[in-house]
Parts: structure tokens; sequence; C-alpha cells
């Protein structure tokens, strides 16, 4: 008999697996712009998941949501925020992967959790542990070799890490069920994606139905290959502890670095090596830190005084 803890890591590394494995589906379309990809993503999306909504029996649900949300002006500034980073998120991530820096996707979602736990104490004053901080230094470390053997900045790695941490925090602020929030974050950017495309299709540069087959069932595939992976996410998360859900979440990074390298022939240097050897120390430090042991120490601390 699986158990609920089993269900959980099951779904929740099953989902980061598909994220790892999501740039083979943005290479299979790399011939449509990224700024096209997107606006398919958001707007089949946001279908699928009506769809989804329906077949759960969560409309009701919803669409008392909606309403909720349109009555109270912050949490739908909330909203549309979330929607705008996860826009951006997403738009940087499929150019990324299609111009051929896989790798420095890769690093982006390697120092997403750190970028998180800064966010965590300027925004809502949460204190660091030591081996926080050290992780922190480590990190830094890795980021600025990268940053002088590249003779630039490491922005797209840093947009990501910080659009989807800035998203994760408005997400914790506003507390919406997953699959309800997905299609709501949604909704809010779909018609611009709709009238983008229309503005496409006007122009005469629209890819959708107007390539081929396998293009456009890409392209409208997109809804689901977004929504499933979250799904698992969502389920599997819940189940188990949130140190459990930190050992997982590296497993996305890792396939991408795997394909960016081994499959599609990026560049990897010594340097790069170097650098990303200083990112994964400062992980393995910031994730043993947030063990159930590493977590009880300090509340033991706190007691003997």
């Amino acid at each position: 008999m699986v158990t609920e803890e089993r269900k959980g890591i099951i779904y929740t590394a099953f989902a980061y697996t598909l994220w790892g494995l999501l740039p083979i589906y943005w290479k299979l379309v790399e011939h449509v712009p990224a700024d096209e990809i997107l606006a398919n993503r958001i707007f089949w999306s946001f279908w699928f998941m009506l769809i989804l909504l329906v077949a759960t029996r969560q409309f009701k649900a919803f669409r008392s949501e909606t309403f909720s949300l349109l009555k109270r002006r912050k949490r739908f500034a909330a909203l549309v925020t979330a929607s705008v980073l996860i826009s951006i998120n997403w738009f940087v991530y499929i150019w990324a992967v299609n111009s051929g820096q896989m790798v420095e996707a890769s690093l982006g979602y390697y120092i997403n959790p750190l970028v998180s736990v800064l966010l965590g104490v300027i925004v809502l004053k949460e204190l660091m542990s030591k081996a926080q901080v050290l992780s922190f230094i480590l990190a830094l470390v890795g980021v600025l070799i990268l940053t002088v053997s590249y003779g630039q900045f490491p922005w797209i790695a840093f947009i990501l890490a910080f659009s989807f941490g800035l998203y994760g925090l408005v997400k914790k602020m506003l507390k919406v069920n997953a699959a309800i929030g997905l299609t709501l974050e949604t909704l809010t950017i779909m018609p611009i994606a709709l009238l983008y495309l229309g503005y496409l299709g006007a122009a005469g540069d629209l890819a959708l139905f107007n390539v081929s087959f396998g293009t456009d069932f890409l392209l409208v595939a997109a809804g689901a290959a977004t929504a499933i992976p979250l799904l698992l996410f969502a389920n599997g998360a819940q189940r188990i502890p949130l140190f459990m859900v930190g050992f997982l979440q590296y497993i996305a990074p890792t396939i991408t670095l795997i394909l960016g390298v081994f499959f599609y022939g990026e560049p990897f240097s010594a340097v790069d090596l170097i650098s990303f050897i200083f990112i994964w120390l400062g992980l393995a430090v910031f994730t043993v830190s947030r063990t159930k042991w590493a977590m009880q120490v300090p509340v033991r601390r706190k007691k003997a005084v």
C-alpha cells in the first residue's frame, strides 16, 4: 500500500522532472518566436484549466473566488502582479531555451530558493540563520565568478530567479487554491494574449494554424504542458514536509543543465564548473539547514535560555 508521503514524493518528483524536461518541448517549436509561444501558452492554459475546473466540479469555487477578488482591490492587484510576473518568467525561459542559453536558465532556478529567502528577509522581515548566510556567500562567489568570466552579468538567470521568487511571494500573500489560482492568473492576462495573437494574424505573422498540424498541436497542447506539472506539484507538496520539497526542487534545473550541455551542445567551461560548484555548495548548506533536524536546533536553544 502506498503511503500518503510516498505519493507526495512521487507526485512532486514527477512534477519537477516534467519541468526539467520542458525545454525539449520548447525546442520542438523553436521555429515559432518566443512571444507567440508565450501568447499561446497563456491562452490555451486558461481554457485547459477552465475545462479541468468544470470536470473536477470546482467551477463554482472559481466563480466565487473571481467575484471576491473583483470586490477586493488589494487582492485583485496581487493577482494582476502574479500574472505579470509569471508571464515574464515564462517568456524569458522560453527565449533562453530557444536561443541556446539553457545552462544560464538552469542557473536561475538553482539560485531561486536563495532569492526566495532573501525576499522573505526584505519583505516579510524573516530572520536568516548562519547557515543561510553562508549559503548566500557561497552562491554569490559563484555568480561573481560567472559574471567576470562572461564579461557581463548573468541577467537571464537573475530575471528567472527574481520573477519566480516574487511570484511565489505574491502567491503566498494571495493564498488561493493552485488550480483556481492558475486559472485566474491566465484569465487576467489572456485577453492581452488573444489581442496579440489577433495582431500577429492580421499582420500575416501568426504561426498558429499556418505552419503545420504538428506546430498547431504543440502550441495548443502548451496549455496542458503548463498545467499538468503544476497540478502534480500542488497535490504532492501538501503530502510531504517542506524540507523534502527543498531537496526535490533541484531535479528540474539539474535535468535542464544536463540537457543543455550533453544533448544540445551548449558550452560549459572549467570556469562554469567552478562557479556551479560554489552555487551547489551554497544550495547544499541551505537545503541541509532547512531539514527538520536543523530547524529544531534554534528551538532547543531558546528553551534552554
